[in-house]
Formats: C-alpha cells, structure tokens, sequence
C-alpha cells in the first residue's frame, strides 16, 4: 500500500458503517479510500468463494448457495459507493478509478462465475433442489445461480472462457470510457449565448443562471445555456430566438459525433462488435437473444411486434400534430408579414407548448408557480405514499450527505418502525449524469439484517439562491416515477438477497404506476398550491391539465419508439453486420427509415453516440418501458376499479407485487394483482393511440 493511500484506520469503507441502517460515512469518505477497499474487498471474495468452492463436506443450500449470498461484503460496499458516487457526483479522480477498476472488476466477477468447482457444486444441487432447497425462494435462488453461471460461460472449454475473459474486461473498459465522453461531451456542448435579449422567454432567474454559469467559466457578462443527455433540451420550449434554438438542438444532436476527444461512435461499434462475439461463445444467434431471454418479453420477435404495433398509430398521430404546429406557424409569421417556415426539430416544443395554451387554455407557467419543489416531494410524493401505504416520513439533518442540497429522510412503516432511509438528490449538476434514476446505498437484506438505504437522483435546473424551485409537469410525473422505484426497493422483503433482482422490462412497472398519483384529486389539492400565497391550484386549471393528457402523445411515443427501434436492431445484427464507427450515425438513420418511423421533427429521444441506457443496463432494453406502461395502464384502471388510493389497495400492490422482488416469476406477480393477462387496450386508450398491425 503506497503512502498516497489511506491506512485501514483511516478508511471508513473497511467496516460497517456506525451510522443508522448502514448509511455511508459521507463526510469521512475521501477517493483515496477505494482503491484499498476495492483490493481488500475482491481479495476477500476471492478467499470466501475458495473455500466454499473447496468444502470437502459434500454441497447443501447453506455452504453453497446461502455461504456465497454471503461473501463479497466489503467489494459490495465499495463498489456501491464508487458507482453511486460516479453518477451523481462524479470527478477525475472517480473516473480514474473506474477507469482503472473497469477491467479488474469484470475479471473478478468471471473469477467467481466461472470457477469450475463452484459451478460443480450449484449444478449438484440444481439436480437435487427439489430436495436440496428447503423452500420455494430457496430453489428459485439455486436456479438462478446455475443460470447466471451458464449465460458467464461456466461450460465453455478453457481456450472459450480465457476469450470471454478478455471480452468482459474490453466491454467494461469501454463502458467506462462512454460514461466520461458522455458526460465531458454534455458539459463541453453548452452553448454560450452573448445578450440577455436572445434569451426572450426564459425567466429572470433562468437568465440569472444562465448568466451565473457563464460567470463560473470565466465568461463574465455571456450566458451558458448547459445541455441535458436527452436529445430534445428542456428550454426549446420557451425561447422565443429561433435561431439560439437551433443552435441548442443542433449542439445536441452533434454530441458524440463531432470527431473531437469524446467522439463516442468508435466505442459504441467495438462494444457491439465484443456483445455479438460473447454473444455466439454462449451460443445465441445476437446480443439481442441473450438479453431477451431473461426478460418476460423472452424473444427479440415478442419485443418486435410489440414496438411494430405501436410505431404506425404514433407516427399518425405526429404528423396530424405537426400539420397543426405548421398551421400555427404559418399562421403567425402571416400576421406579423414575414415568411413562414417548415416546422423542424428545434420549433416543436416552442410551437406546441403555444398551441397547447390556445387548445386548453394554460401553459407549463401558468402551472409552475403551483409546483414547488418541498411541496412536490413532501405534500405529494410522500402524502400520497401515506395515503396508499400508511408509512411516513421524517426529514433529518445530522446524517452526511455528498452535496449540501442532498436531503435525507427517515421512513417509518405503520407500526412506528423505521423501515428505510431515503436519500433525494434532485437537482442538475455538471458532475452529475444525466437523467433519473434510482439506487440503493444498503439494500434489504434478511440474511445480515440490514433494512434499505434508497435514493433518488433527478436533474432538476437549480435556481439562483434565494429562489424557489419551480417544476415542470415533466418534472413533478418523474418525481412520482422515481419513489415507485424508491417504494420497490424499500418494501422488498426477499429471504435471500439474490432475489431482489428482477427482470429490466418489469422494474419500470412500479414506478409507472406511481405516477398515477401526481394528478390524483386528493394528492393535488394538498400539494399544487401558490408558492406565494398558499392558493390552492384553481379547478379550472385542474381540469385543463386533466384535459390535456392526451396532447402531443403522438411526438412523445414517437421520440421514445425511435430509440427503442434503433436499439433492438442494433442488437439484432449478426456477426459481420456491425456497422464501423463512421457508419454508427448512418445505421440510426437507415433503420428509422426502414421502420416507417424517420420524421425529421421528430428526433429520438436518445441518439447512438450518446444512448447511454444502452452502454448499460439497458442494452437491447430500452422497450422497457413501453412495455412495463402496458402492465402499469392495465393496474391503473384495476386501481380506478378499486377505488383509487386506499389502504386496502396499497396493502394489495405492497403484499403481491412490491415486497415480493424476483421471488416469484415477474408475470406471475402482475396475474395475482389484477387477475388476467396485460391488456395493451388501457395504454393506447391513455396516449390515445389506435391499434394498428404491423
């Protein structure tokens, strides 16, 4: 251990954490203490695996199965934290550390699954779990161990596992590698805009960020307008300068394709290329078969249809939205006696949140001032939680936190006992990833007797001291969607922590149903109220936001199926097929146009160079959430059926869907909630959508 790096003494990652249920020691946490960690840890796990791999007593369910649930803890801890630390508030210092750990630890996972003697021993008892395991969970947990040592390669000959070897250590490489480019890329593609003028339409305190950001890049009296990961950038709504919104779309669209130092293209080629040969080792025809097979779509043929089904109504639906958004425009460049101009990428938003006000009477500011942020959170996300489950919520300030706007809250069940500790980190920074996502710090786990440490990470924009966080409608539904999976992770109750997990194309199916709740009468009235005065949001505009539900769902499904398509093809292409790093853009393009779904204004969601789901655990995934909304709109109306938010359905939802995790299969879990099979009638109902075959 050099002198740079911290001794045992010093390093609180080396112990259990003192604090309550676990939760990291933050505040004496410093980047030098993980790479000690993380070797101390993985020498560790490579010692316990050892020794159960070399037990001379012949394999039972407590020294196999329930001795490797057990091993791994410090790597678990570290690894957690570095993770967790990378995405929500990375620096080089971290991203050294993947870099340098990427490749490490993907040999330490093969290390483990592909030990031969392990493996000998799981498939001992897989023959014999019947009688081997002494529950139900116990035999789920033996065959999903067998199964993630064969989808690792655990009976391929040695020449093929030294291969696959080599390919997870390149793959984790390069993951690392899209993470920093991505984000690097984000902050380096911030436009820079000379006058308070050509910002007409945001606010004053939007400006004064602008300006403050600016400031903070030593561009003292310009304005910094900084992106988000999503094509389509939050302020192309509101700015009236038609030529900054292109300059903004047009910085967004270029990212990971500029030909500079975070040009992206050539990894995403070499790790679509390493996915099809790891892919064919194990013996399926695409990366796509592989994924697929542990998912409840099962086929990439079921994923397919699925989106081939939905593509045609939602492309109907966009270019009938455009038709108006060109009307609109053409309509006031006529009145102000200039000359129209074809609707692009860059006018949508801007246009259709104008035609919005004219078809429904309001805009997002007429709402804003309605959706404070404390409120949201604190009168809506965790009232509405209450309501349905009857667990509450307490706000503390002794705990560490990693930024100071972090804020932390204990969460106590019905009978009075804490449950979990739950973390929000809401607002955008540039060391923070984009999106919205949700983890665990501790996770429930019965066998050590730990109880959750859950966060949620959002992007919201932070206004300038001293002024209120305003949401957008947007911003309010992830809030909700994120607590869904905050909610999952808090009630799982597993017997055994390898059944927490469960299949990516149903995970997203809590948290879509919690969004049910963020327009739901009772949780409105008691959180959308006047950030000034307290006035509740009036009814009229109530009924305005209900009426609009519908509005530009064919743009949004659309954005949305665009990435998903180009996902599943580029995982769906055989050996030889994988396009080099100069065709990656055209191959999105060709695909969007074979699919029937290339509309100019209407970008996907994600573009290659910067999907960043699909880097990680998205690949050939991001249906997903397509296809958890089905299951969601079906529950939904079972919800509605029952009366809404009560406890007696929320006691339902936790008992057989959220407290189970991967316990039971995940389709078997919606069938015990509401009874019959998915019904995809309530989603095309809900984005207004017609069926329509491929």
């Amino acid at each position: 251990m050099g002198p740079a790096q911290a001794q045992p003494s010093d390093n609180p990652l080396l112990s259990i954490s003192p604090l309550p249920l676990q939760y990291p020691q933050f505040d004496k946490l410093r980047d030098e203490h993980f790479a000690p960690a993380l070797e101390r840890g993985m020498a560790e796990q490579l010692a316990e695996i050892q020794v159960i791999a070399d037990n001379p007593e012949a394999p039972t369910f407590d020294n196999t199965i329930v001795a490797w649930e057990k091993s791994g803890r410090l790597l678990n801890r570290a690894t957690t934290l570095l993770f967790s630390l990378l995405g929500a508030d990375a620096n080089p210092a971290r991203q050294q550390l993947q870099t340098d750990y990427a490749a490490k630890l993907a040999a330490q996972r093969d290390a483990v699954l592909l030990n031969p003697k392990l493996f000998a021993r799981v498939e001992a008892l897989y023959v014999q779990r019947d009688t081997a395991a002494p529950n139900p969970e116990a035999k789920r947990l033996i065959e999903r161990y067998r199964r993630d040592m064969l989808r690792a390669g655990a009976q391929l000959n040695d020449a093929q596992k030294t291969r696959m070897k080599a390919i997870n250590g390149e793959l984790a490489t390069l993951t690392a590698r899209f993470n920093k480019a991505v984000l690097a890329e984000v902050n380096d593609s911030a436009i820079v805009v000379d006058s308070a003028e050509e910002l007409a339409g945001l606010s004053q305190a939007q400006i004064a960020a602008a300006a403050d950001s600016a400031k903070k890049r030593g561009l003292d009296g310009k304005y910094l307008i900084a992106l988000l990961n999503t094509t389509i950038q939050p302020f192309e709504t509101d700015l009236q300068n038609r030529a900054v919104r292109e300059r903004l779309h047009r910085a967004s669209v270029a990212r990971g394709a500029r030909g500079n130092e975070f040009d992206a293209r050539a990894i995403v080629s070499r790790v679509m290329t390493l996915r099809q040969e790891r892919a064919a080792l194990l013996g399926y025809a695409t990366p796509a078969a592989f994924v697929l097979e542990e998912e409840t779509a099962k086929s990439a043929d079921t994923v397919n249809a699925l989106l081939r089904q939905l593509a045609p109504a939602a492309m109907a639906s966009a270019r009938l939205e455009a038709l108006e958004l060109q009307k609109l425009i053409d309509s006031e460049q006529a009145a102000k006696k200039l000359p129209s101009f074809a609707l692009q990428a860059w006018d949508w938003s801007y246009y259709a949140e104008k035609l919005r006000a004219a078809k429904y009477g309001f805009d997002e500011s007429q709402l804003k001032p309605y959706l404070e942020l404390t409120s949201v959170l604190e009168k809506g996300v965790f009232y509405a939680a209450n309501q349905l489950y009857g667990i509450s919520f307490k706000r503390r300030m002794d705990l560490p936190v990693y930024r100071d706007d972090v804020r932390v809250y204990d969460v106590f069940d019905t009978d009075g006992k804490q449950l979990a500790i739950f973390i929000a980190d809401l607002y955008a920074r540039p060391s923070k990833r984009g999106g919205a996502w949700a983890n665990a710090y501790v996770g429930q786990n019965a066998l050590e007797g730990t109880s959750p440490v859950v966060a949620n990470h959002l992007n919201i924009p932070k206004p300038p001291a001293g002024e209120p966080t305003l949401l957008t409608w947007d911003e309010v539904n992830t809030m909700f969607h994120e607590f869904g999976h905050a909610l999952h992770g808090m009630f799982n109750k597993s017997r055994y922590p390898g059944l927490t997990r469960v299949p990516r194309d149903f995970v997203e199916y809590p948290s879509q149903v919690n969004e049910v709740w963020a327009d739901w009468p009772s949780v409105l009235a008691n959180y959308a109220k006047h950030y000034k005065t307290g006035a509740p949001m009036p009814r009229e505009l109530l009924d305005k936001v209900s009426r609009a539900k519908r509005f530009n769902q064919g743009y949004t499904t659309v954005s949305y199926l665009s990435a998903a398509i180009v996902d599943q093809r580029l995982h769906q292409l055989k050996a030889g097929e994988i396009p080099a790093a100069e065709g990656i853009v055209d191959f999105e393009a060709k695909v969007l146009k074979e699919e029937g779904i290339d509309f100019g204004p209407v970008p996907p969601r994600y573009k290659l160079p910067y999907f960043s789901h699909i880097m990680g655990g998205y690949s050939a995934g991001y249906y997903a959430y397509i296809w958890s909304e089905v299951l969601d709109a079906d529950t939904v109306e079972w919800l509605k059926a029952k009366g809404g938010l009560k406890r007696a359905n929320g006691d339902q939802l936790r008992a057989k869907m959220l407290s189970r995790g991967g316990s039971e299969d995940a389709m078997q879990l919606f069938r015990n909630l509401v009874g019959h099979e998915p019904d995809i009638k309530p989603l095309l109902e809900r984005r207004g959508l017609a069926v329509q075959k491929p």
